[in-house]
């Protein structure tokens, strides 16, 4: 099995107003039933707000990103108060001191914590392309573009949320790598344990992963900064049902001398059962679970595939 976390392991940054902090332009707040209620039992979260942190009070007047030229400022609708230096020096500080951050919950649609699809206008009011990041969240992602990131609407889509978990559970692995020094047998070991993971997700990145491990030119720092960068990205590419059913497919390999015909059998049927939409991918999974149990297999044990997270977030029950 991979490594486990704490509690306190897993630090996640998140826009204050997502855990309940009454710190919008009206005094509310944008709760997430899923940050507060299901990931704060498995993580520790660091909450910012950009807006009261430069000084802005609660209540306040609304701000947008405004397009002037090819400038974006974050301003009142009528260009005053303009806060994008302020904004973006604050975002500058947090990143520099959240490295240890091993993901980030940003509020949708804000002018400052926006992650994507922000709505920008003209200096005469008149709506844009809706293709802007928050000033604030810009510089989080600029300073650290291998940070798992996500906004709270999105989390909404099971496939979505489970891929995000995912992916914060393997940068901190990642960062728990980085923390020990990394060796090239560090190096091959940490990806022994991710093999399945990137096989699910994307089998060209499952290749080129191993090209680059094999390789004897590259010093190991080189060949580190790589090998996170082509995980992480390979990570983002959401996994499909077919490249699920592929991967059980070779796991099932290693149980076929140990089992006899009807559980193999059984294995077969709930992986197509999978492949074909009639259950969720917790169904094959918990029975491979099930025979890891009884045929231990030291390789499969410490796939990262198998406990990715937390069972009792129960995020691979719902697709």
């Amino acid at each position: 099995m991979h490594k486990k976390f704490t509690k306190e392991d897993v630090l996640i940054g998140i826009s204050a107003c997502l855990i309940g902090e009454k710190v919008r332009f009206d005094a509310s707040n944008k709760p997430s039933n899923f940050c507060i209620h299901e990931l704060s039992q498995h993580v520790t979260y660091k909450a910012y707000c950009p807006e009261v942190a430069v000084g802005m009070p609660i209540p306040r007047p609304t701000i947008r990103l405004i397009k002037d030229e090819q400038m974006i400022k974050v301003s009142r609708p009528d260009g005053s108060g303009d806060v994008t230096s302020e904004i973006k020096a604050y975002g500058k500080k947090v990143a520099s001191f959240s490295k240890n951050l091993s993901g980030y919950v940003f509020c949708a649609k804000s002018p400052s914590c926006g992650m994507e699809r922000v709505k920008v206008y003209s200096p005469t009011g008149d709506p844009l392309q809706a293709k802007g990041i928050g000033v604030f969240s810009r510089e989080i992602m600029k300073a650290n573009p291998l940070l798992p990131c996500e906004e709270n609407g999105r989390l909404n889509d099971p496939i979505i949320r489970e891929n995000f978990v995912a992916r914060v559970y393997a940068y901190r692995h990642w960062l728990a790598l980085v923390e020990s020094g990394i060796s090239k047998h560090k190096l091959t070991s940490f990806h022994a344990q991710y093999k399945y993971t990137v096989m699910s997700h994307n089998l060209v990145a499952y290749k080129e992963l191993g090209r680059l491990l094999a390789r004897a030119d590259l010093p190991v720092e080189e060949m580190a900064e790589q090998y996170i960068s082509g995980l992480m990205a390979a990570l983002t590419i959401k996994a499909t049902c077919k490249n699920h059913s592929n991967t059980l497919s070779h796991i099932q390999g290693y149980f076929s001398k140990y089992l006899n015909a009807e559980q193999r059998k059984e294995l077969s049927a709930q992986v197509d059962a999978y492949r074909t939409g009639l259950v969720p991918l917790m169904v094959p999974l918990t029975l491979v679970n099930h025979y890891l149990l009884a045929h231990p297999n030291d390789y499969l044990a410490q796939q990262a595939y198998l406990n990715p997270y937390p069972e009792s977030l129960k995020l691979r029950y719902g697709y």
